[in-house]
């Protein structure tokens, strides 16, 4: 406990890490954070825009949205998509979706380490949370 920091959480405690959820407005409707960076990543593992909104629990039309968003937003696009068919569709992040996915990840990480000290603070002045809860 010399660092100010807690070595150890008693059960009253609280036993969560504290998240850091960064969302960068440019604009009105220019805006990229945590749910953008998501679907993102999801769409680069599955190749698919449904897919990805499936597995986040979003529509399949509220998905699309999103990605119309950041295709305009941006000067290049950020996902290649082709119309699904007899031999299916798919989706892939082009190397603009690549570099702005990777470029808001290094911001959080960076923000996340500088302000550690600042958060582990503001967690140790958090109430206790009451046994049996």
């Amino acid at each position: 406990m010399g660092t100010g920091v807690r070595e150890s959480l008693t059960m009253t405690e609280h036993p969560k890490r504290p998240r850091l959820r960064i969302r960068i407005v440019f604009g009105d409707e220019e805006m990229i954070g945590p749910g953008k960076a998501e679907l993102l990543e999801r769409i680069a593992r599955t190749g698919s825009i449904a897919a990805a909104g499936r597995e986040m629990n979003m529509s399949y039309k509220r998905a699309w949205q999103l990605i119309g968003t950041l295709n305009a937003m941006f000067r290049d696009p950020l996902v290649d998509s082709t119309r699904g068919g007899p031999g299916g569709g798919g989706a892939v992040l082009t190397e603009a979706g690549q570099e702005v996915l990777a470029l808001y990840r290094a911001f959080v990480a960076e923000a996340e380490q500088a302000g550690s000290a600042q958060v582990s603070a503001l967690q140790a002045r958090l109430r206790d949370i009451p046994d049996g809860k």
